[in-house]
């Protein structure tokens, strides 16, 4: 976008500035103090606070309002002006108590003091009022501090208008306004997901995180017998020698405090938007996340995992040396005994069974560098293509849709581009819960901007409820409806036929491949009413753009390539590719499954998806690593599903697991943990004792992201670099410091130093990362490939044609094929499953420390409201739920959110849990488990109830508020309220 520049004049200083830049912006980047509370760069101007006031033409006006123009004359000297931000700063400190060298947050950050310093005010005038409320601290991970609150309104409109959660308010007509949760209900009884956004833009201590409370600074943890009579002795002293000497005071010691604490870029080790933030810590104590405006994906947003679910870490639970089994039990080894064994028994296998009987499989959570390494030592230094990664449970089938259509095996754009499409339309993927920034950015235009929304699924969760479209199709369906709209659109001439003209192949054959799917088969097959049917035809083909985002809800099904494909194949009927607000996004679920597969952890493919069948590129990277053609296999590896297979049946001997729950993820559990036992040698990499790693050989204990650096790849197909946060803890050490040693005891002496060593090397054989280095992604920086040798990214695909050898997309008829298993007279019901906001895959990261598990302590299976009417079902109910493999015992949740024959059960919690029921059956085109298509029969157990498997103070019980954000105008007009400069009788009210 092409930015008009401009001039205006600041106190007699000429300034140039982006017209239509607000003026604290523009003069925070020329280090000019304007004093400032209630602003924040990415809440826009509240006027709240009351502290930024100027002239302009010999009239007061809030600067948080003024937008840089040409011609403009602002003066902040005046006395005027002057009275009337310091009256703004005094109202403010009659609703907050200053004492802030014994304050958490007088770290350098804090918003009002810092304010207030710059404004060397000589005495506060109005006295300090305490609230009639009591501090909350319901919440496991913040507090809310009402006598530190200044109503400036920043958290509200966080909550209403970023995250869009809508839970926070401020009701300035009560005699003592204040925040409210839920109209004023504690914390963790309310709707707040605790995504951490209110505490992130707190502009002083009244929202905190627990975290950082009270070992933030050399004297915040003394005991409040002697902080509060301190606090009262500093407060008398400043009322007769004045707020200057103590101002200075607290700011010695914010100086003395911040070389104490480190803050360090990082990168989120859970779901795949790939939030960044600083994490500060003093020595191995991580006092806080702190988002920051500059993050290229989540900006200030965060969720709770991101913000708070970091106490893993510093877990007892860590692993931090190697373990080697003796006996049948394990024991404590040195790195050069457990790496030689390793070595040893892995090159003897080989030579014995062939390289193929060794299969890797990559983790999803660790660094492109170190997914690199692990194909790298499967290729090279074992000579197999048996190599594979988590995305084959999750995300394979939608890459083979993309293949199919148009060539690049991920998200079109950017989340840009979801933000400002026309119409978003959402297909088996419980956004606000596993996406939740994402979720948050449509919520907004939404809501803000009046985005449309159709959602399409079995539930009925938070988007469905936002959707102004939902489809309830029937489980496995959605390839039915996607290609039954197509035929809508192309039979009522909506299609877009210049894009069709120009850019797409196989036109005439697609359409005539529709013929079968009517709107009469669409609603017998799919349940979804024609008007349905029609109505989300005509949106989707009458928008401007649109993006259509889809997850495991469309993926874990056996026919997911194809319900991939049907999706892709719609948006190119509507030319929905290659333009801004545009595409197909598949969301990713790990980190890092996006980049384990683009660095080549992958069957099939070297990093780049550089087909491994492809003679030109064996001899490619067979040259690069220094070998002869012949010592790279020509022929494609097993996969996940194909090795487990293969154990079982004696052809795989040995499986290296790097940072993989295999054990507890996998389909059909206990036959992949039979598999395990039957192999001849097993190791795992991890960084805790997992369920897979308890039937290993080999235990080598790897480093979290926090602990060493890299670079992971986020859904959007952007590549950011982390650094070390902290050492590693114990002996434990980064994946790639592990893999590089191990290599050198097989013969391949790499000598790699730092990961960008490792980046150096990729970037110079894979062309799709060409322009990918270190220090072009250094701090905040980020580059989306495909990245030209110069640096070029490409944040927009397709802008410039197709990734196909004619430059033009491929329609690719489908049949309709039904799920491989469906509910029967004994099995009556379906299982659906998937994933929690709160916790993470099998919670060996969520569960240690406790605070995540208290939001969602146990297991549960969701039953419609309908369904547990007819068998007698409440909540708390102990149910026997049996597939045709197995039985678990778990208790219900009796909700609205599914609905008939379809339950809902959690992926967490108990291991192997939901993957005793799950069944072998699978999408045979890139053997992706089928585990939403699992059949079942349920029983009610003769047992008391207990405790709500989902406790009832649990958000999605909560009340949302939703409102337009940050009103000052109810503040101002209240009958008390008068503009500064003019004083108040009760500033601590407003």
């Amino acid at each position: 976008m092409t930015r008009t520049r401009c001039t205006f004049v600041y106190d007699g200083l000429p300034i140039e500035a982006d017209a239509g830049q607000l003026l604290p912006d523009v003069l925070d980047a020329q280090g000019i103090a304007l004093p400032h509370v209630c602003y924040h760069p990415s809440l826009g101007p509240l006027q709240t606070c009351d502290t930024c006031w100027v002239e302009i033409d010999g009239e007061l006006v809030r600067g948080c309002t003024v937008a840089a123009r040409d011609g403009l004359v602002v003066a902040a000297r005046g006395a005027q002006a002057a009275a009337a931000r310091e009256e703004g700063m005094d109202r403010l400190l009659a609703k907050h108590e200053l004492y802030c060298t014994l304050c958490e947050n007088n770290t350098g950050d804090c918003t009002l003091h810092n304010s207030f310093a710059d404004m060397d005010i000589a005495i506060q005038r109005y006295r300090f009022e305490r609230k009639p409320y009591d501090k909350d601290e319901s919440s496991p991970f913040y507090t809310y501090d009402p006598d530190q609150c200044i109503l400036c309104g920043r958290c509200v409109e966080a909550c209403q208008n970023v995250e869009v959660n809508e839970t926070l308010s401020i009701d300035y007509q009560s005699e003592h306004p204040r925040v409210l949760w839920d109209g004023g209900r504690p914390i963790d009884e309310s709707s707040c997901v605790h995504c951490g956004h209110c505490v992130t833009v707190c502009p002083c201590n009244a929202l905190m995180e627990k975290t950082m409370q009270p070992d933030a600074g050399p004297l915040t943890a003394m005991p409040q017998s002697l902080k509060r009579p301190l606090i009262d002795l500093v407060k008398d002293l400043e009322n007769t020698i004045g707020a200057p000497p103590i101002t200075a005071v607290s700011k010695m010691d914010m100086h003395w405090r911040q070389p104490e604490i480190r803050r360090t870029k990082t990168v989120c080790t859970y779901c795949g938007v790939g939030c960044a933030f600083e994490m500060w810590t003093r020595d191995r104590h991580i006092l806080k996340v702190q988002p920051v405006v500059d993050a290229p994906a989540n900006g200030i947003s965060t969720c709770i995992k991101g913000r708070f679910a970091w106490d893993f870490v510093n877990s007892d639970k860590r692993l931090t040396t190697p373990l080697v089994r003796e006996n049948g039990a394990f024991r404590e080894a040195s790195w050069d005994e457990a790496l030689d064994l390793v070595a040893r028994r892995l090159l003897a296998i080989r030579n014995e069974h062939g390289p193929d009987s060794i299969g890797f499989i990559g983790s999803s959570k660790a660094s492109n560098e170190e997914a690199y390494l692990t194909q790298k030592i499967a290729r090279l230094v074992i000579g197999t293509n048996s190599v594979d990664n988590s995305s084959r449970y999750c995300q394979n089938p939608a890459t083979k849709g993309l293949f199919r259509t148009v060539g690049y095996g991920g998200d079109a754009g950017s989340i840009r581009d979801i933000e400002s499409a026309a119409l978003v339309v959402l297909v088996g993927s419980n956004l606000a819960e596993n996406h939740p920034v994402i979720a948050s950015r449509v919520k907004a235009a939404k809501k803000l901007r009046g985005q449309k929304l159709i959602v399409a699924d079995v539930r009925r969760h938070e988007m469905a409820r936002r959707a102004d479209l939902f489809l309830r199709p029937n489980s496995g369906s959605d390839t039915v409806w996607a290609l039954a709209i197509a035929r809508y659109i192309f039979d009522h001439g909506l299609e877009d036929r210049e894009f069709l003209a120009r850019h797409v192949n196989k036109v005439e054959e697609f359409r005539a491949s529709l013929a079968p799917f009517t709107l009469d088969f669409a609603e017998e097959v799919t349940g979804i009413p024609q008007a349905q049917l029609v109505e989300a035809a005509e949106m989707i083909a009458r928008a401007e753009t649109v993006c259509l985002l889809w997850a495991m809800g469309v993926t874990q099904h056996s026919h997911g390539s194809d319900i991939s494909t049907a999706l892709s194949n719609l948006l190119l009927v509507t030319g929905n590719y290659g333009k801004p607000g545009t595409g197909g996004y598949p969301m990713r679920g790990h980190n890092n499954v996006q980049g384990a597969s683009d660095f080549g952890c992958l069957k099939n493919m070297y990093p780049g998806y550089e087909k491994v069948e492809e003679p030109g590129n064996r001899e490619k990277w067979a040259k690069a690593w220094g070998v002869a053609p012949e010592a790279l296999s020509d022929h494609v590896g097993l996969d996940n599903y194909t090795m487990v297979l293969g154990a079982g049946e004696g052809k795989v001997r040995a499986m290296f697991i790097i940072g993989e729950e295999t054990a507890v993820s996998d389909s059909h559990a206990s036959h992949t943990q039979d598999a395990f036992r039957k192999l001849d040698f097993m190791v795992v990499q991890d960084i805790v004792m997992s369920r897979t790693a308890e039937f290993a050989d080999v235990v080598l204990p790897a480093a979290p992201s926090v602990e060493k650096e890299g670079t992971f790849t986020n859904t959007e197909r952007r590549i950011q670099r982390f650094y070390r946060v902290l050492e590693p803890l114990g002996d434990s050490r980064p994946d790639w410091e592990i893999l590089t040693d191990l290599a050198r005891r097989m013969g391949h002496d790499w000598g790699y130093t730092h990961p960008s060593q490792i980046m150096d090397e990729v970037a110079g054989i894979a062309d799709m990362f060409a322009g990918v280095s270190y220090e072009r992604l250094e701090g905040w920086k980020s580059l989306q490939w495909p990245v030209a040798k110069d640096g070029t990214d490409t944040p927009l695909l397709y802008t410039d044609g197709f990734h196909t050898e004619d430059g033009k997309a491929t329609f690719h008829p489908l049949e309709w094929k039904p799920p491989e298993e469906a509910p029967d007279a004994e099995y009556d019901l379906l299982l659906d499953n998937g994933r929690l906001l709160e916790h993470f895959q099998s919670t060996n990261q969520t569960g240690p420390g406790g605070r995540i598990d208290s939001q969602v302590p146990a297991w549960f299976v969701e039953v419609g409201s309908d369904l547990a009417a007819e068998r007698g079902i409440e909540d708390g109910t102990w149910l026997r739920v049996t597939s045709r493999r197995d039985s678990v015992e778990v208790r219900a949740v009796v909700t609205d959110r599914v609905q008939g024959r379809t339950l809902y059960m959690p992926i967490h919690h108990v291991k192997p849990g939901m993957n005793q029921l799950t069944g072998p059956h699978h999408d045979p085109d890139v053997d992706t488990p089928a585990y939403k298509e699992t059949a079942v029969r349920i029983e009610v157990l003769p047992r008391p109830k207990g405790e709500p498997a989902l406790p009832y103070n649990n958000y999605r019980y909560g009340q949302r508020t939703p409102n337009g954000g940050t009103d000052a105008g109810a503040k101002w007009a209240r009958p008390d309220y008068v503009e500064p400069p003019a004083t108040l009788a009760h500033p601590e009210r407003m």
